[in-house]
């Protein structure tokens, strides 16, 4: 049977789209994840939830253990691993309530271990290619399923990751449009290039939820604004998750 992990983001760390059939409480050689795993079903397909912040959001960007979650979803078995953000808007047109299909990343994190080899054989160095950090099948699958469900979505977007856990200030956030990044969030570095080293493909599909603090004449951005503004469109990340499991198993 087909096994998907599915790393719940801000705004679903407890994501309701099946019944959980067994909890799992794992170890792995980097400690342990930031939650345990629920296992249940969608369309006879088993789906290995993983809560990144943890089931109450105790756990903050950089305490994240990136590299125990993506470890114990592939010595799970999972083949597949489908990632859910909350992201900062940095252009115009991606308004709050908007789904983006990341296809790139720029990392702009400090305090983080981002990568499975602490040290090489010798004279065999390994350097992991991340010109295209996203699973393009699973992205042109996310795509589809949008388009079914008549999504407000972007087919395309650069997600810069920050530190955190505050927000950016004007200045960075108009220098991160300045290099391009289309949205903003905390966490999609490292977890997509420890999936990428982990050989498991992953795609990630971020919801916008505020402004983040470059538009003039507009408060910045708050965590209350952030729930908010998820809690009114989280039906569309799950209807999403749904559909886009439910076309893997095809």
């Amino acid at each position: 049977m087909l096994k998907i992990g599915i790393i719940g983001g801000s705004g679903l760390e407890k994501l309701d789209v099946f019944k959980i059939q067994k909890e799992l409480d794992l170890d792995t050689p980097y400690g342990k994840p930031t939650s345990t795993l629920r296992v249940g079903l969608i369309n006879d397909v088993e789906i290995v939830l993983l809560s990144r912040h943890g089931y109450e959001h105790t756990i903050t960007p950089t305490k994240v253990n990136f590299r125990a979650n993506i470890w114990a979803l592939k010595d799970y078995g999972c083949k597949i691993i489908l990632g859910t953000t909350a992201v900062g808007s940095l252009r115009e047109e991606i308004k709050p309530g908007d789904l983006v299909i990341l296809d790139q990343f720029i990392d702009f994190t400090k305090h983080r271990l981002s990568s499975y080899y602490e040290e090489f054989e010798p004279h065999r160095p390994i350097h992991v290619s991340l010109a295209e950090p996203f699973d393009k099948k699973l992205r042109d699958k996310f795509i589809v399923a949008c388009e079914k469900l008549n999504l407000s979505y972007h087919k395309i977007g650069t997600v810069v990751t920050i530190e955190g856990p505050r927000f950016s200030t004007k200045a960075e956030s108009k220098m991160y449009q300045q290099w391009g990044a289309d949205v903003i969030n905390m966490t999609t570095a490292p977890e997509a290039i420890l999936a990428k080293e982990a050989g498991v493909p992953y795609a990630a599909v971020a919801m916008s939820t505020d402004y983040d603090c470059w538009r003039e004449n507009e408060e910045p951005v708050t965590w209350e604004k952030v729930l908010e503004i998820f809690a009114q469109n989280i039906k569309k990340v799950t209807d999403l998750l749904v559909e886009t499991v439910k076309s893997l198993k095809e």
